[in-house]
């Protein structure tokens, strides 16, 4: 029961950051901080757009227990790759803000989702 809870807490925790990233990233153009960190990233304004619908769709997988694995490895691939742009500018503090972010699709992945009966 508890693992079940616990699962559900970081399930909760990892949509909300879904959706909210992925909202973020479709408004980046009200937000100058984010377009300049995805500008030193490396990432184009035309690849912003897909980079915010994968986020959404990540959020989406989650919820869904079919694809709620799919969604995590997508989610921990998303992670890797902004820890690897990171890693290629010298900026290793953001890579080291990423850790705990990576770290949550490996254990929900490891705990299952959650309340499902096997």
């Amino acid at each position: 029961m508890v693992k079940s809870i616990i699962s559900l807490v970081l399930l909760l925790v990892s949509v909300f950051l879904a959706f909210k990233h992925g909202w973020d990233t479709f408004n980046y153009k009200k937000n100058p901080e984010a377009m300049k960190m995805m500008s030193e990233l490396g990432i184009t304004e035309t690849m912003i757009p897909i980079f915010g619908g994968v986020t959404l769709l990540v959020g989406v997988l989650l919820l869904i227990p079919k694809t709620f694995f799919l969604g995590n490895v997508l989610n921990a691939i998303s992670i890797l790759i902004i820890m690897a742009l990171a890693m290629r500018i010298g900026n290793f503090k953001m890579v080291l803000m990423e850790i705990p972010f990576l770290m949550m699709p490996l254990v929900l992945i490891w705990l299952k989702y959650p309340f499902l009966k096997n």
